[in-house]
């Protein structure tokens, strides 16, 4: 890999985490941006060479696709292609775009998922503390047969090999990241604090009490759950905080929601998840940005705001839209 110039293709979230983690690997890399994407001069502030996509792309023997999945296929089929010479490395960070067939790369490239299990600027800052967040490989297309041993260099390169990789498929990690991103991590998890918070101030009780209660106590609870698991934070929980976890926990996730879940996984497995997102997206996101302005307006969002600008401990979100 270290014989390899790498194009780092987006400079976001994850873009500039593995663009600067490799760099700082020792490893060759250059961006590629849009001329007027605001992320140049940031880039090129961080000693860093940037190209126009097409560009970078032709330039590089390492292709990283880190651009959003919705917007992939467009990338891939204007900027990358036309500049892929046999024996390339095509690198994903996420499955979904070859998975389902929006992109199809030509049988003479090597095509390889290096999946860090955490946002962006979670696997620079671990990287910069000199430790790293686990990660998932695969490969998707060995024309060379070199495949795995440039993904494992990859993923060695931004830090995941720090904390451990686990090889998998394509399609293995696109369907579990989507199941946990609609059904725990974000959809579910988004829907279940709402739920709490809604129930109690239509009970009557104060927003800020029931903010604190189903969305500010979440993180210390997640963060016992991260350390220990779910045995270890019910040992760190009260008597009574347990016996409600046992007996009522599987009352609100119940036969009904589970079903719900499986469906979700279906659609996912089936694909239809994934044409309904990238309609909605070629039709401009307008229903995206619809459902978004919906959420930022809530009572959640507001309490949440007004509590949150009196935390001075709080550190300022990164990552931010």
């Amino acid at each position: 890999m270290r014989e390899k110039t790498i194009a780092v293709l987006g400079f976001g979230s994850q873009g500039h985490a593995h663009a600067l983690n490799l760099r700082d690997s020792g490893y060759e890399v250059l961006v590629g941006l849009r001329p007027d994407s605001s992320s140049v001069a940031y880039a090129e502030q961080e000693g860093l060479k940037v190209l126009p996509t097409a560009g970078a792309a032709a330039a590089g023997d390492v292709v990283v696709i880190l651009v959003p999945d919705e917007i992939q296929p467009r990338v891939w089929k204007e900027d990358v292609a036309p500049g892929l010479a046999a024996g390339d490395i095509a690198i994903f960070a996420s499955g979904f775009a070859v998975h389902y067939g929006f992109v199809e790369p030509p049988a003479d490239v090597d095509v390889a998922l290096v999946a860090p299990k955490g946002p962006g600027h979670l696997v620079r800052r671990q990287f910069e503390h000199g430790s790293g967040v686990p990660g998932l490989i695969a490969v998707h297309q060995d024309h060379t047969g070199n495949t795995r041993e440039l993904a494992l260099a990859y993923a060695a390169g931004i830090g995941c090999e720090r904390a451990g990789t686990i090889e998998t498929s394509f399609k293995d990690e696109t369907e579990t990241d989507l199941f946990g991103e609609q059904a725990v991590l974000c959809g579910g998890m988004s829907a279940l604090v709402e739920a709490g918070f809604e129930i109690l101030v239509e009970a009557g009780y104060d927003p800020r009490m029931a903010y604190y209660e189903c969305v500010h106590e979440l993180k210390l609870i997640v963060d016992l759950v991260h350390e220990k698991g779910l045995a270890g934070m019910r040992e760190s929980i009260s008597n009574t905080a347990e016996f409600g976890d046992y007996t009522r926990g599987p009352r609100v996730i119940d036969a009904a929601a589970r079903e719900h879940m499986r469906e979700s996984l279906r659609q996912i497995q089936a694909g239809e998840f994934a044409e309904e997102w990238m309609r909605s997206a070629s039709a401009g996101g307008e229903e995206l940005l619809a459902m978004r302005a919906q959420a930022e307006g809530t009572l959640l969002e507001r309490t949440g705001a007004d509590l949150r600008s009196q935390m001075a401990w709080l550190e300022p979100p990164s990552g931010a839209r």
